[in-house]
């Protein structure tokens, strides 16, 4: 027995645009216009169809109902199956698969760590489309940030465990007055489609800076990071395949603008996690987190009698663990912190955090705060 798709909001969830996109991809041409609203397509073989132009037809969830119809029949699968195809045809698919999946299913936990290694890379990808760096300070690039609230999370699908993001839609070019050249294409498409671009352009120089470095080629990851390789796509995918053999990554391109290949595939197996964590631990030894905020209390102050500037060690929260960070003070911040140290008040810190080896410094260090306990209502009644 075979599913049909009834759902009226789910019929409703795809757009002329996808359908349009999809009967191009598969054959049909527009003939004809039909009405003020449609179009006639035409393809050798095969019925004609009429195509929607907008979703504003009484009917639109019927049309969009029989044309699943006729794409299914032609294309000889489910209903079910052609749905998926075209709810997607105009978005970037990003699909993330652990063949390890014990029948379709891994535990909750490696399930999340695929999702949220797959958010973090994608992040970093749309991180580095402005300014490749080697680092990047999480939630500072607001373009990245509206990106990636925009990403769906889809149906998971069969076969080992596969996650699904959407990207935003994609819409299709518009005829420029003159011809592009070949080096305008990237330059003229949407920043969503030039982002997911990027995402499958830094997932290869990974995978060849990997394979480099196994060779002898020291410095080929530092090489890769103007083509959008950084210690945060590297962690992202460190996370993704940790408990896996194996983690195929594939981008299925929008059908509505669609490239010469359907679809990019990355694979990485876990023997490629050592030289990952080297990378991440070289990029971010090597690159400050600017404007970090830190709070903590302050334990050892030295400064020369001859000196105005003096050095503090402050006992902190850096990277999931408590550590000594060393701040180079001016004058009257210094001051503020040895108050601090007596008063044994929290002191809060804005810099730029630089991790040397196990050692950590705090540059263009600024002293933002210092929390001292209020007073209970007793004591301030007792003074």
């Amino acid at each position: 027995m075979r599913s049909v798709i009834r759902d009226k909001e789910a019929l409703m969830a795809v757009s002329p645009s996808a359908i349009a996109a999809y009967a191009r991809a598969s054959g049909w041409t527009k003939a004809e216009p039909f009405g003020d609203h449609s179009d006639v397509y035409a393809r050798r073989g095969s019925p004609e169809i009429i195509l929607p132009r907008h979703q504003r037809l009484g009917d639109y969830a019927s049309v969009v109902q029989r044309l699943i119809q006729v794409f299914a029949a032609v294309a000889e699968t489910t209903q079910i199956s052609l749905y998926r195809d075209l709810a997607t045809a105009d978005r970037d698919v990003v699909r993330v698969r652990a063949p390890d999946g014990d029948n379709g299913s891994v535990t909750l936990g490696d399930g999340a760590g695929l999702v949220q290694g797959a958010r973090e890379m994608l992040l970093a990808a749309a991180c580095s489309l402005g300014t490749p760096q080697p680092f990047y300070r999480a939630g500072a690039n607001r373009e990245a940030t509206d990106f990636l609230s925009r990403v769906r999370l889809g149906q998971t699908e069969h076969g080992s465990f596969i996650i699904t993001l959407l990207g935003p839609v994609v819409p299709p070019p518009i005829q420029r007055r003159l011809p592009l050249g070949p080096d305008e294409e990237t330059e003229d498409d949407p920043i969503d489609r030039r982002i997911t671009t990027r995402f499958v352009d830094a997932l290869n120089a990974v995978r060849k800076a990997t394979e480099d470095t196994l060779v002898g080629q020291a410095d080929a990851f530092w090489k890769a990071v103007p083509l959008g390789v950084s210690a945060n796509l590297c962690q992202g995918l460190v996370k993704t395949m940790e408990p896996f053999r194996l983690v195929d990554i594939t981008l299925t391109w929008a059908r509505t603008r669609p490239k010469p290949q359907v679809r990019d595939v990355v694979r990485f197996a876990e023997s490629d996690v050592p030289v990952l964590r080297q990378a991440i631990s070289s990029f971010s030894s090597g690159e400050p987190q600017r404007d970090a905020i830190l709070v903590g209390f302050v334990r050892i102050l030295s400064r020369d009698e001859s000196e105005l500037d003096g050095t503090v060690k402050l006992w902190t929260w850096v990277e999931g663990k408590n550590r000594s960070v060393s701040v180079v003070l001016g004058q009257s911040d210094y001051e503020r912190a040895l108050e601090a140290h007596k008063e044994h008040a929290a002191v809060v810190f804005r810099g730029d955090l630089e991790r040397s080896g196990q050692r950590f410094r705090l540059l263009n260090p600024s002293v933002v705060d210092v929390i001292r306990d209020e007073p209970s209502p007793d004591e301030s009644s007792a003074g």
